[in-house]
């Protein structure tokens, strides 16, 4: 029970504002308080709106919105999101383009597991979606997961990579952006050295923590500065009644947005207090630039304990990746065994979360790797967010990456394609908490 009743006290707090927001607004919009306009019944109804939508956002899981796209044929075609592999802890899902023939570059996206679902990859899916079979991992909300599923720590999320990368086959170009980039390259490594002829082509890593200690920011700052036990205590919860997931120890995704809203709370509030402005003037609408970024960076989900933990203490304090130590089971994974998949770095000049340095750190990890088959790029005046999603990654970014796979596309020696399993159109892994050990 510990800790629960802080979970639940969250949970209470946001669902007050929700209702707050949503009485706010009806009680504004009697009809006969029309007999007297009154400007303060209009600004109550307006952040009544806002206030509703900001909270009860907080809980929803965003839907992916991709429903067609026009083909080279001219022609309106259908996307189906398919799940091709099933885990208790996330699954792999495919955008499938009805009509139209398969693409001959099959990329996995990568998408992090640090408080927002995959959804914020949306604009780099459909950047992508026009020249690529496209996959990614659809991470779920560990306050929905039942404690019998058992623990999920940062060995787990490695393992279920590499279930993906072997389901997929080594005809697969794989991203990772942001967090998994240092779990990705150890996955891509560990079949290194236990199935070479699953490996992936290519691996390109956008703006991950490969070494943090490479170019320090507020992110590596507060890794080094907190003590285990102080995060414990201060930012693990268990899961209260309402949820299946209860009694699970998490890092709740309610938490994490407070952090992150507490460090640009001038912006955000000037954000919002527009908004009502917008909304009383009758001059917002559903999907207005305001709604349509904070709909995605309102929805929060929460992470494993075992997971945020794993995290911070395994890649952050004792740079297990950087120092080329990770182990899984107790078996060291050696970075050094990839010797034929081409990985290419992405940087942002002015990533303020995962500075320039951190991530081209893998290249030199990569000792088996011919430096033909390495490749790095810092693009200039873009942030974090824009090297996956912004104006960077659409204009100068993608081009390179899609080129970068193009080039290691060949075939390779003694490679030997698999037919991915389907039942029923899905595929799902022999163990659900560890989805790779039965095929060890």
């Amino acid at each position: 029970m510990r800790y629960m009743a802080t979970y639940d006290f969250m949970e209470t707090l946001r669902n007050t504002n929700q209702w707050l927001g949503a009485s706010a607004l009806s009680f504004a919009s009697y009809p006969a308080f029309a007999l007297v306009p009154n400007p303060a019944l209009q600004w109550m109804a307006a952040w009544g709106e806002v206030t509703e939508r900001s909270f009860q956002r907080m809980v929803a899981k965003p839907d992916w919105g991709i429903h067609s796209f026009t083909c080279e044929d001219g022609k309106d075609h259908l996307v189906n999101v398919e799940t091709v592999v099933e885990g208790d802890f996330g699954d792999l899902i495919h955008f499938k383009v009805m009509g139209r023939e398969t693409k001959p570059r099959q990329v996995m996206l990568v998408a992090p597991m640090s408080g927002h679902y995959a959804t914020l990859l949306r604009s780099t899916v459909i950047s992508l979606l026009p020249d690529c079979e496209v996959y990614i991992t659809d991470w779920h909300n560990a306050r929905d997961i039942a404690v019998s599923a058992g623990k999920f720590d940062i060995e787990d999320y490695t393992l279920y990579l590499v279930d993906y990368m072997r389901h997929l086959g080594p005809d697969t170009h794989v991203i990772a952006i942001c967090q998994p980039a240092p779990l990705t390259l150890a996955a891509t490594a560990y079949l290194a050295g236990e199935e070479p002829e699953a490996q992936p082509r290519s691996l390109t890593l956008i703006g991950g923590p490969i070494d943090p200690d490479a170019n320090a920011t507020d992110v590596t700052d507060f890794g080094h500065r907190v003590t285990m036990g102080q995060l414990e205590q201060t930012m693990i919860q268990r899961v209260g009644f309402k949820y299946k997931g209860v009694g699970r120890k998490v890092y709740p995704g309610l938490l994490q947005l407070s952090s992150f809203m507490s460090m640009n709370a001038d912006r955000h509030s000037k954000a919002f207090s527009e908004q009502i402005q917008r909304v009383m003037k009758g001059e917002a609408s559903d999907h207005d630039a305001h709604n349509r970024f904070y709909d995605e960076y309102l929805a929060v989900m929460d992470m494993t304990a075992e997971f945020y933990l794993s995290t911070v203490e395994r890649i952050f304090k004792n740079g297990e990746i950087a120092k080329n130590a990770f182990t899984i089971e107790g078996k060291h994974v050696d970075i050094g065994k990839i010797s034929n998949v081409a990985v290419k770095t992405v940087e942002g000049a002015n990533d303020d979360i995962s500075a320039p340095g951190q991530c081209v750190a893998a290249l030199d990890l990569c000792t088996g790797l011919p430096d033909a088959m390495k490749a790095s790029h810092i693009e200039a005046g873009a942030g974090h967010y824009g090297i996956f999603a912004g104006k960077s990654w659409r204009n100068n970014i993608r081009p390179l990456v899609l080129d970068f796979i193009d080039t290691n596309s060949g075939a390779r020696e003694n490679a030997k394609p698999k037919k991915a399993a389907k039942a029923a159109g899905k595929a799902t892994p022999k163990a659900a908490n560890k989805p790779t050990k039965a095929a060890k």
